[in-house]
């Protein structure tokens, strides 16, 4: 199973010469896990769209910052996670908070040895 991307309208993704387009790594990671998830069945690919589609409304209606599919994305699939698992909330909020203490350009795993490779 895979996901039903959207070709166009609100919903549909960034695309280049028909290709999946994605201009930092968090992006590409954001679309990956809410396929994932979607493959898992954690949610009904229509729910997400329709959140999606929510989202980048109400982004259009009062734009708040700059454009960013992906975080709309980002923001739907925990929408319909937190619709399908209330308890999520709670626990996305907490890891929310703990990233955005991160320094900027920060995009590994704090925890993580990096010994053995000349660094």
């Amino acid at each position: 199973m895979s996901a039903p991307l959207a070709v166009d309208g609100p919903a549909a993704p960034p695309r280049s010469n028909g290709e999946l387009l994605f201009t930092a790594p968090w992006e590409s990671r954001a679309f990956g896990m809410a396929v994932a998830l979607y493959e898992a069945d954690a949610f009904a690919w229509p729910d997400f769209q329709q959140a999606l589609i929510a989202r980048i409304a109400a982004w259009e209606a009062a734009p708040a910052g700059e454009w960013s599919y992906y975080a709309h994305w980002l923001a739907a699939l925990e929408d319909v996670l937190v619709r399908t698992d209330p308890a999520l909330a709670e626990a996305l909020g907490e890891r929310a908070a703990a990233l955005a203490t991160r320094t900027p350009g920060h995009d590994h795993d704090e925890h993580r040895s990096d010994h053995g490779h000349g660094h």
